[in-house]
């Protein structure tokens, strides 16, 4: 795999997901203003419920089934197979989890327990979408990112249609559903017409996958923990208008994301066959990405901190302007975020992802505290903080602490050292202009 087909993958990623924000931005912003702060955060809310039950659903799958593939390519049909089918069971499962959990913590309360059970369907179609990582294996991401944006433009149509007819929170609440349910009947399609295996399961293969994504699913959840644990406090401790708040600065805050999402993902093959085969160049490309990354994030930083107010203003208007300071804060945690990505792909090249739960861990225990002592005394502007000195610690201070996970840390500081980045920026173009012979 070299640089140009890495670029060529990312770039799909990246075009469709520009297109897919645009659409996101306009319809994003008409629904929230038509919701108000109050309905906003309470469809928030039910999301943030809904993103605990996720990583039970994926059972650490996501992290897992590319190198499985990378590792395995003759037994492609019987991975995703059995991984489609455990991840079926277990989204079953979760839904009724969802509505426990709903009708126990907000009794009473019939609108919140409604909205929260009718977001959880989506999680049976999310437990389809899995296929997407066969797609990020062969790297054709072309086809699962046209996939997606034709589904946003179905959701788009969707909720163009409710504020039209002005319907109830309860039909917003069922959006997310119907995304999932058009990504995935077009995934399947492309999938068998791209030339994928058939389906098959095996208790063997079920076995040896739930051996290495165990540590995954804890990890994971610890990381929903940290990032709906603010939205879940700030609502139970000060109301539903303040969650609206933060959560537009959070929407804000995370517009870019997909194109680091799009470059670790294009990354993450190459770097797991390059541990096999050449571990200079598998390093060198863990501190390639590092670079990339976070001078790229820095950047982004920069700009919605200078520009906050406009963003706010323009997506969700005035009556959202105290999200104004909750977005600057906000934005500066995203890139300590990004760097997570990258170092979980170094944890499982290296086979450390046992780590991984207690990093998470010592996150998680960080966030409530931080929030349990912030929301009371600033509100939304606290929750963000919070949120930020969580991320830093976890995906940066952690790392020089604690020994085993060391040597990401140095591969970090190579990555973003000027001299390296130009020199690696510089190489990176020129092998994605070269003419492939």
């Amino acid at each position: 795999m070299k640089a140009k087909q890495v670029f060529n993958n990312a770039k799909w990623i990246i075009i469709c997901k520009i297109a897919q924000s645009i659409l996101q931005l306009i319809v994003g912003m008409i629904s929230a203003r038509y919701l108000g702060p109050s309905n906003y955060g309470l469809i928030s809310y039910a999301g943030s419920v809904v993103a605990f039950a996720l990583p039970l659903m994926k059972l650490g799958f996501d992290a897992i089934l590319v190198h499985e593939l990378v590792e395995n390519p003759d037994k492609e049909g019987e991975i995703m197979g059995t991984s489609l089918m455990l991840n079926l069971f277990s989204s079953i499962l979760c839904m009724g989890g969802v509505a426990a959990f709903a009708s126990v913590a907000n009794f009473g309360e019939t609108e919140t327990i409604i909205v929260c059970v009718l977001y959880s369907v989506s999680i049976f179609f999310a437990a389809l979408e899995m296929i997407q990582y066969w797609f990020q294996y062969k790297l054709l991401s072309k086809y699962s990112s046209i996939v997606m944006l034709l589904a946003y433009v179905v959701v788009s149509a969707y909720k163009i249609f409710l504020l039209v007819t002005q319907k109830s929170v309860y039909w917003f609440a069922l959006s997310h559903s119907v995304e999932y349910s058009a990504v995935v009947v077009l995934l399947f399609v492309f999938y068998f017409r791209k030339g994928g295996k058939a389906f098959s399961f095996s208790f063997a293969r079920a076995k040896k996958m739930l051996g290495k994504s165990k540590h995954y699913i804890f990890a994971a959840l610890m990381i929903v923990v940290i990032q709906n644990t603010d939205h879940i406090m700030l609502t139970k401790m000060i109301g539903e208008a303040e969650n609206g708040y933060y959560a537009a600065a959070i929407t804000c805050a995370s517009m870019a994301q997909f194109v680091f999402t799009a470059i670790t993902d294009s990354f993450r093959p190459l770097i797991l066959s390059c541990k096999k085969e050449d571990e200079v160049n598998y390093e060198k490309n863990i501190s390639r990405i590092y670079g990339i990354i976070i001078y790229l994030s820095v950047a982004q930083s920069l700009l919605f901190t200078i520009f906050a107010p406009l963003i706010i203003n323009l997506m969700y208007g005035a009556e959202f302007a105290f999200a104004v300071p909750v977005l600057r804060i906000l934005t500066w945690y995203f890139g300590f975020s990004c760097i997570g990505l990258v170092r979980n792909i170094w944890l499982l090249a290296e086979e450390k992802q046992k780590y991984l739960p207690i990093i998470n861990l010592s996150g998680v225990v960080l966030n409530i505290v931080m929030n349990a002592f912030m929301i009371p005394l600033w509100g939304a502007c606290g929750a963000a903080f919070a949120s930020f000195l969580t991320q830093f610690f976890m995906n940066f201070v952690f790392g020089f602490v604690f020994k085993p996970i060391r040597k990401n840390n140095r591969l970090l500081l190579k990555g973003i050292a000027p001299e390296f980045f130009i020199k690696e920026l510089r190489t990176t173009v020129k092998e994605i202009l070269r003419k492939e012979k």
